[in-house]
């Protein structure tokens, strides 16, 4: 089991958190979500590492910028 802690910029609102976690969690591997809308932190659980450009990806897809890893 691996978790990774990284930083979403630009949600504002709760609908931005179920799109984001709606996303992230349809990527292949990942069998957990939490997003922090006060801190922006995305934290995803998943059986092994996954590549930081799919979970970038499925965050762009919600309309939102993967800033980094924390």
């Amino acid at each position: 089991m691996t978790t990774t802690t990284y930083t979403v910029n630009g949600m504002t609102c709760g609908h931005c958190v179920s799109s984001v976690k709606e996303e992230v969690g349809e990527v292949t591997g990942v069998t957990n979500v939490e997003v922090d809308l006060a801190t922006g932190l995305l934290t995803v659980a998943s059986e092994s590492p996954i590549d930081r450009a799919r979970i970038a990806s499925a965050v762009e897809e919600a309309g939102y910028e993967l800033a980094g890893r924390s």
